[in-house]
């Protein structure tokens, strides 16, 4: 009988127990700290060669509050979890989603006819293209928290497609974190880390395109043989259970929908259009930046709002579901162009979809009255989601108020005072991969070991370009898999997955990416690489 594997809310308070025991064993300590300002933005980074000793404070009771003070930590993306929840509970409702996904999978089944296309496999083409979308925006802007909002749309049409949720995971969640960790442009990690670093702003790019083109192909060719393997024995899926939430609540037949417009749905046809002119007119122009230094000025809200006034008329004479699903391609696109050209993050995000939601709402018909008791649906279903975000952030506040992250990274930093150039470089590695488990954020890791990184590299002889591609992969990869991030837990309540599959799922390919990224560490200490 195999032994029964507890519930992920289980694992993360035993995470929680063994931290508050590492306080009682490991001697507080600090680093003192000052505020610089990189790229326009203040950071407090740590001083160099100011470890100092300071009273151990033990964490007994406090494991209790921890769920408490990890809501107060994650707060952002607990209430964007719930938001998204309660939005897209809302359009689900109106079926428009369902439509949409039979009406791609039809027209995809027209593709087969071409010879080449059916060889290669429609949907390998469609979920190839799907990763290398969202690790773009990994890789340039760094696109993190926001894949929870894109989880809700792709599992059911993973699903749809025959499938399983893990699957659906991997297309955009980890596709946009390999991205992350290849990146190439992203201002939250290379722009921090290679300013601290006194680096050229994104400099060595080029290394930085030949490791992400790596990656993704790897990436690729491993999500395309498990995506294979679930389509030939849909059974030997670790989520063929659990993902009966998606077959059957997420499921409607088809053939009982009636297609028809309405005068609502042309009402907030007409609302939408009158909005988006105002702001063309207020928006006339728009700086679109790519990472930190390049950009482009078009009249990209302008030529949104012509895009969407035509598309969303034709859509809306076949029906008022495929003026909801132009709705929400529109938000899509005006996301990207909020993050890019106004610098917007979960408020602004979680303000869009929400005025995605209740538009969808009234488009379909539905009474003010109605649409609030499908949010509150909506945010009921999703609820679990957002206990395990809060209950995993408790696991930093554990490690703060003990005082045991400095000294853990003071001990760490220590092992590489003798040793030579390309263990160094792979020591850097591993501690930046260990220290992630405990840190997740990459502008606060970034904040906290490039003060001593940097300097130390000199002393080595070491590049400093290469200790900033190290703090890079150490970042990037165990994000997908660790307990902590607090977006790797969003995005697996959202997907319905235990942490405990996800784990049995998906270690091999951490292993596997963190193989690879000691190989493509070597070159920037044995080769003359432009920037390095």
């Amino acid at each position: 009988m195999l032994k029964k594997v507890p519930h992920t809310y289980t694992i993360v308070f035993t995470i929680i127990l063994f931290c508050a025991v590492l306080t009682w064993l490991i001697p507080g300590g600090e680093y003192a700290r000052q505020t610089v300002n990189v790229n326009g933005v203040e950071r407090t980074v740590i001083i160099n060669d100011s470890f100092h000793n300071v009273e151990k404070s033990p964490q007994t009771w406090q494991v209790f509050s921890a769920l408490f003070n990890g809501f107060e930590q994650q707060a952002g993306i607990i209430a964007f979890i719930l938001i998204i929840g309660g939005a897209f509970w809302i359009m689900n409702q109106s079926r428009a989603i369902d439509v949409g996904i039979f009406s791609f999978l039809r027209s995809s089944q027209r593709l087969e006819k071409v010879k080449i296309i059916r060889r290669i496999g429609v949907n390998n083409i469609i979920m190839t293209l799907v990763m290398l979308l969202f690790s773009s925006f990994g890789a340039i802007f760094g696109m993190s928290e926001e894949t929870l909002a894109f989880v809700v749309i792709i599992i059911p049409l993973a699903i749809k497609m025959g499938y399983d949720s893990l699957t659906g995971v991997c297309l955009v969640y980890v596709a946009a974190h390999v991205g992350f960790a290849g990146a190439i442009l992203n201002p939250f990690t290379i722009g921090i880390a290679q300013g601290l670093s006194d680096l050229p702003l994104f400099s060595g790019f080029e290394y930085r395109i030949f490791c992400w083109v790596i990656l993704n192909a790897l990436l690729i060719t491993w999500v395309l043989r498990y995506a294979a393997k679930v389509k030939r024995a849909p059974q030997s899926s670790l989520t063929y259970k659990l993902d009966n939430y998606w077959r059957e609540t997420k499921s409607v037949a088809i053939e009982d929908i009636e297609y028809r417009s309405t005068a609502a749905a042309w009402t907030v046809y007409g609302i939408i259009v009158a909005g988006l002119a105002i702001f063309s007119y207020y928006y006339p122009q728009t700086t679109l930046t790519i990472g930190e230094k390049a950009s482009i000025t078009t009249c990209v809200v302008p030529v949104l709002t012509g895009l969407f006034a035509i598309t969303g008329f034709f859509s809306l004479r076949k029906s008022y579901h495929f003026l909801i699903l132009t709705i929400l391609g529109f938000s899509i696109l005006f996301l990207v162009t909020g993050v890019m050209g106004y610098g917007w993050y979960l408020p602004e995000i979680s303000g869009l979809f929400l005025a995605m939601g209740i538009l969808s709402g009234f488009a379909a018909g539905e009474s003010a009255d109605g649409i609030v008791k499908q949010f509150l649906a909506g945010v009921k279903d999703i609820l679990s989601a957002a206990l395990i975000v809060g209950l995993a952030g408790g696991i930093i506040i554990i490690l703060q108020e003990g005082h045991i992250i400095d000294p853990i990274l003071h001990s760490l930093a220590g092992l590489m005072s003798e040793a030579g150039r390309m263990l160094s470089l792979m020591t850097m590695y591993v501690i930046q991969t260990f220290i992630n488990l405990f840190i997740p954020s990459g502008s606060a890791k970034a904040a906290l070991t490039m003060p001593i990184m940097a300097p130390f590299s000199d002393v080595i002889g070491l590049s400093r370009q290469a200790t900033v591609m190290a703090y890079q992969f150490g970042d990037g990869f165990t994000n997908m898999i660790t307990p902590t991030s607090g977006v790797l837990i969003g995005a697996l309540g959202i997907a319905r997955i235990p942490y405990d599959v996800w784990f049995r799922f998906f270690w091999k390919f951490i292993v596997l990416l963190i193989a690879v990224g000691f190989v493509l560490l070597v070159p920037t200490v044995t080769m003359e690489l432009n920037g390095f």
